[in-house]
């Protein structure tokens, strides 16, 4: 349904994608999971042709993806990263502003937005100017401005930045929902829990460039570890960390040994050790492998740097 291919786009002497290759089949919920200043709303922009690639070609159903191409560009729908909203203009008239930029009139178009209020439980509100709105209410409402003329391809730019936890469930299960029907949709974020949630498929970017790219089974396969487990960080287990240092990959953080045994290194074995050295089971928990360590593994940095 979409595809990059080798797209570049620098901003000065700066590179903010560099040569970055990508399709996307229709029905995904596909993944953007990188830190702020990766490439994410550059790659955002650039689909929704609000800038051109300095290189590369960007394609929907065949179409090229250009400011120019009005054809292609009415088929997505934008959530961008800062609320786009007339503030001093109620929700209703916020909706009906941007259904009728999308040609939508009269009966269709009132009936649209009696279901868009009624799905992000904003009717009640429907008459109250935007700027009386939480955080929460005000992405909820600009998230469905993006879906009045039932584009295609929903892309979604971070967000829930700043919105409270009972909204951001809110807008997981609303986009899940439309998922499941059959909406294409890009989501970029830099919370590891949100891509684990809703993509099917994530690539990981930084710097501009893609680093790895697939389900989140085929990502963690990257990582030369299937385990981590931790435990406290004290004179009593000193003598079994100096040990693991052979055996994997150990860090120490605010009081807590993080493990990560190497593929050849059984949890048998480590459990073995740790009673050879009287330590009980209860000091130790274990975890399926995160996607922020996989990003450390690849970047050499956290999500949050």
């Amino acid at each position: 349904m979409l595809s990059l291919r080798s797209v570049t786009k620098r901003y000065g002497t700066l590179t903010a994608l560099d040569g970055i290759s990508l399709d996307l089949a229709r029905g995904e919920f596909f993944g953007l999971l990188g830190p702020n200043g990766a490439g994410k709303s550059t790659t955002m922009s650039l689909i929704a042709g609000l800038r051109a690639p300095d290189s590369g070609t960007l394609t929907l159903d065949g179409q090229p993806l250009t400011a120019a191409n009005s054809v292609a560009r009415v088929s997505l729908g934008l959530v961008p990263q800062h609320v786009a909203l007339y503030s001093d203009l109620s929700a209703d008239q916020n909706l009906r502003i941007f259904g009728e930029l999308y040609g939508l009139r009269g009966a269709d178009l009132r009936s649209r937005i009696d279901a868009a209020l009624e799905a992000v439980q904003l009717t009640d509100r429907r008459r109250e100017p935007v700027k009386n709105f939480s955080g929460g209410m005000s992405r909820r409402l600009n998230l469905v401005a993006a879906l009045l003329h039932r584009p295609k391809l929903l892309l979604c730019d971070e967000p829930t930045v700043g919105v409270d936890p009972q909204s951001r469930n809110a807008i997981f299960e609303y986009l899940e929902r439309l998922n499941h029907e059959g909406l294409t949709i890009i989501y970029s974020t830099h919370y590891m829990e949100e891509a684990t949630r809703l993509c099917s498929r994530i690539g990981i970017i930084d710097h501009g460039k893609l680093h790895a790219l697939g389900t989140l089974d085929e990502l963690l396969a990257y990582l030369p570890f299937e385990e981590e487990i931790r435990f406290p960080a004290n004179p009593t287990t000193a003598p079994l960390a100096a040990l693991l240092t052979t055996r994997g990959e150990l860090t120490t953080e605010n009081d807590t040994h993080r493990f990560r045994p190497r593929l050849d290194c059984k949890l048998s074995t480590f459990f073995a050790l740790a009673e050879s050295h009287a330590l009980p089971g209860r000091l130790f928990t274990s975890q399926r492998p995160t996607l922020e360590a996989l990003f450390l593994h690849l970047t050499g940095r956290t999500l949050r740097e």
